[in-house]
């Protein structure tokens, strides 16, 4: 039982989205020339942060899961309680912290506003035509977080900001286009949801296109 509890746990934390914020960081990481130990930091400091929204994601909705059946999420199925989930996502939230500042100052400020762009949405701003903004935010910071890190600490450059966000853009509009009608059921009202499914499909691909335009130039 332990185990099987464990197993849902972790399919709570959406293991997808984290392992590839995770890893595209520490790929950053290396590719930015940083010490193997930063890269470390950076990967731990990292799994935190994505585990923590994760869990909160799934906590959060765990109530409105239930109400359009969602089989994918182990809250929804019963195979692991909302409390569990709920203190998961606090703990690896606090762990995220220390995590966060063992990169410097300026660099756990910036991961800490990332992480908190992301709270954000689960608690409340998925529901608004703002919903895109956390994950502007979020994937923006993104890069900045791998810079600060260095000795001494250095903010990324304007193109790969900018390249964050606008991939952000696109994250947003392709997570939600699968859920449009069960989030319509549930009262989720957010950005996509207002321009419609094929405006959205529209908007992630030219999000899409831009990124790498900004990349090639």
């Amino acid at each position: 039982r332990m185990l099987a509890t464990l197993r849902s746990l972790v399919l709570s934390s959406h293991p997808g989205p984290t392992a590839t914020v995770t890893v595209l960081a520490v790929v950053l990481a290396v590719g930015s020339g940083l010490p193997a130990w930063t890269v470390v930091l950076v990967g731990v400091a990292f799994l935190c942060g994505q585990l923590s929204i994760g869990f909160s994601n799934d906590w959060v909705d765990a109530a409105r899961d239930r109400a359009v059946a969602r089989t994918d999420k182990p809250v929804a199925r019963g195979d692991v309680s909302v409390e569990t989930v709920r203190t998961a996502a606090w703990v690896t939230a606090v762990l995220t912290v220390p995590a966060s500042f063992a990169l410097g100052w300026q660099a756990g400020l910036a991961h800490l506003v990332l992480v908190a762009s992301g709270w954000a949405y689960n608690l409340g701003l998925k529901r608004t035509a703002f919903s895109v903004a956390p994950f502007i935010l979020s994937f923006g910071l993104l890069p900045a977080v791998v810079t600060l890190s260095a000795d001494p600490p250095a903010m990324a450059a304007a193109w790969a900001l900018a390249v964050g966000g606008v991939f952000g853009v696109a994250i947003h509009f392709t997570n939600v286009l699968p859920d449009l009608d069960d989030d319509a059921s549930t009262g989720v009202d957010g950005l996509p949801h207002r321009l419609g499914r094929v405006p959205s499909g529209i908007v992630a691909f030219v999000a899409l296109a831009v990124a790498a335009v900004l990349v090639a130039v």
